[in-house]
């Protein structure tokens, strides 16, 4: 929902050279939509069996390779069978003011159809970070940090 998920795992790449791999963007290739049309025209249930095909590929398919999630798909039954979790955590002032501060904010917002309420994208927040939480294998406080310094802690976690 807009912590930095796509960015960090794009900057890991060039800082590690392991494969990155986005299932928003992935999802988007298959469907030849984007995820904001297919909340849009097909629905949140929709896009969620699209993410649950994407998992079990995922888990089959990939190793070695860092995977950049949307916010739900920590949902899926699978996502221990993928490999390791690591929760990008911020505060929702700290997500909104990112989001805000970039060059490109009416994209980011574009892209982000749970953010067009924020009183509701801020009760999801609250429900999914506990869940998060449970979830992860790993927690990465990214809220202002350097991504370098993300980077570093990224790092050692992998290892």
């Amino acid at each position: 929902m807009g912590v930095g998920k796509g960015t960090i795992a794009r900057a890991f790449f060039k800082y590690s050279g392991r494969f990155s791999i986005d299932t928003d963007d992935l999802i988007e290739s298959i469907t030849k939509k984007k995820v904001k049309t297919i909340f849009k025209d097909e629905g949140e249930a929709h896009f969620r069996d699209l993410e649950k095909q994407c998992a079990l590929w995922l888990e089959k398919s990939i190793t070695n390779t860092v995977i950049s999630t949307g916010g739900g798909f920590y949902r899926q039954e699978n996502i221990k069978n993928i490999g390791k979790v690591v929760y990008l955590k911020s505060s929702f002032e700290g997500i909104l003011k990112r989001i805000n501060d970039a060059p490109n904010t009416k994209q980011k917002l574009a892209k982000r159809p749970l953010l067009k309420n924020l009183d509701e994208a801020k009760k999801l927040y609250n429900t999914r970070v506990k869940e998060y939480e449970n979830v992860a294998d790993f927690t990465l406080d990214v809220e202002a940090r350097d991504i370098e310094e993300i980077l570093k802690e990224l790092t050692s976690m992998c290892e």
